[in-house]
């Protein structure tokens, strides 16, 4: 039952993909072929555990490697021109998931996906830069940094330690951060027509 549920996810997400693939917005399109291999490395890891087996690591490697390809090469990219404006997003996901890494056992798998997942998101909103106007990226930049904080904010009060005023914060960030990037989504496509 586990394995279809991930692969109707899977394929649901690549029939989204598909469906967006020739729309002049870029960022939906962007988040949802980034989220297809992150998809089906939890169905593999899922099914086998690469650490029993080189071959194992050898693929899911490969499958990394492949989704680097999606996200990274291309016209869209901003790693042929502007790499810098992703360091700091690299750095921070790798700051917090050593932060959190011990205190998360079990979690330690979906933690660090779901981190690769909602860091892409915002390096697709990084990616709007000169693709849309102004103050939509402006806007959508700052509500993806936000929902970050919030989901940050959320792990941190699970995994490590629980802090003072958790739930205003986690729900305020978030309820910002929605706001920001639909209204940021609307005037980018007013600004399209």
């Amino acid at each position: 039952m586990k394995n279809l549920s991930i692969s109707a996810i899977y394929f649901f997400i690549g029939l989204i993909s598909i469906i967006l693939l020739n729309q002049p917005l870029f960022l939906p399109g962007f988040i949802s072929k980034a989220l297809i291999i992150p998809v089906l490395v939890i169905l593999f890891l899922v099914n086998l555990n690469p650490g029993k087996n080189r071959l194992h690591t050898l693929i899911l490697a490969g499958l990394f490697f492949s989704w680097a390809g999606d996200v990274v090469p291309g016209k869209n990219s901003i790693i042929t021109n502007r790499i810098w404006l992703l360091i700091p997003v690299i750095i921070y996901g790798l700051v917090l998931v050593f932060y959190l890494y011990d205190d998360l056992a079990e979690m330690k798998l979906p933690v660090i996906i779901y981190a690769a997942v909602i860091l892409t998101m915002l390096s697709g909103a990084i990616n709007r830069i000169e693709k849309v106007n102004r103050k939509s990226y402006y806007l959508v930049l700052a509500g993806a940094i936000l929902f970050v904080i919030s989901d940050s904010s959320i792990a941190i009060n699970k995994f490590s330690h629980q802090f003072e005023c958790s739930g205003i914060v986690i729900m305020a960030t978030y309820i910002v951060a929605q706001y920001l990037i639909v209204t940021g989504y609307i005037y980018q496509v007013r600004t399209a027509k």
